[in-house]
């Protein structure tokens, strides 16, 4: 498979990884959109959500799981989990994935509770 999160999952790219196990991998995205950005990506190659079949069920389970150990291993107190599907809906890379993104400062926050 010529898919680039395919080669990052067999180690043929190099990427900063957080974490990884059986079936999904956690890595730094090399196009941050957030403070802390990182992307949760399943070993299986998935175009997309729109193409889960139902043997294929667990696996957006798994990456949500995933990015929550990520977030906690990271620190993170809040963040936002997203799934681009399409390329209508901002997906640029046909491989299943999920954005962890956070690391905000909690200045503006902290202004506005008060």
């Amino acid at each position: 498979m010529d898919c680039i999160f395919c080669k990052i999952n067999r180690n043929e790219i190099s990427s900063e990884v957080l974490f990884e196990d059986v079936g999904v991998k956690v890595f730094k995205d090399v196009h941050p959109s957030a403070p802390v950005h990182f992307l949760v990506v399943p070993k299986k190659h998935i175009e997309s959500i729109s193409l889960l079949t139902e043997a294929d069920r667990d696996i957006p389970g798994a990456l949500v799981f995933a990015a929550k150990k990520a977030a906690h291993m990271l620190g993170l107190e809040g963040y936002k989990l997203i799934f681009n599907v399409g390329r209508r809906g901002g997906q640029i890379i046909d491989h299943l994935h999920l954005h962890l993104l956070g690391g905000w400062s909690n200045v503006a926050l902290d202004k506005e509770l008060r």
